[in-house]
């Protein structure tokens, strides 16, 4: 099920880190970054982001989230995480397609580590065009991408 994480509440601040921490773990060894900004959030810092959380619960376990800030209908997708005992299980797409229905989005953003093939991977597949790879240090590099959606009319 998929519903609202009021990231402000500091009990969800926690839950939503217990699946990022391992969620970018695996990243940062796909990519060879061990020191990925994700992994030095802590709770308080995900409570003042001032994003939009969803997660996607089995039960009161929360398996994945995603989280965006929505501006001038343009949706800029910050993180889409799952916990690594529930890769493969379809929830990374189910959270996408689940923020695909929200009402006045013309786009949506999202950068994730250019090494990381599995997440390059699921981007293009769901129709988002690279844009740009931005070099963030040595160690980092990002890949900006895109997707414009259809509006429909009511």
């Amino acid at each position: 099920m998929i519903k609202e994480i009021n990231i402000k509440d500091r009990k969800a601040a926690e839950q939503v880190l217990s699946v990022q921490l391992p969620a970018y773990k695996i990243e940062a060894e796909i990519i060879g970054c061990p020191d990925l900004p994700p992994l030095k959030d802590t709770a308080d810092a995900l409570r003042i982001t001032g994003e939009t959380f969803f997660g996607y619960f089995i039960g009161e376990t929360l398996c994945g989230a995603i989280s965006f800030k929505e501006e001038n209908n343009v949706l800029d997708i910050h993180r889409l995480i799952v916990h690594p005992e529930h890769f493969r299980k379809g929830i990374a797409q189910k959270l996408l397609n689940f923020i695909e229905l929200r009402p006045m989005i013309e786009k949506m953003i999202v950068t994730t580590g250019s090494k990381n093939t599995p997440a390059v991977a699921f981007y293009l597949k769901n129709g988002f065009k690279e844009l740009e790879k931005i070099e963030i240090n040595e160690s980092l590099t990002i890949t900006a991408f895109e997707k414009y959606l259809l509006l429909l009319d009511d």
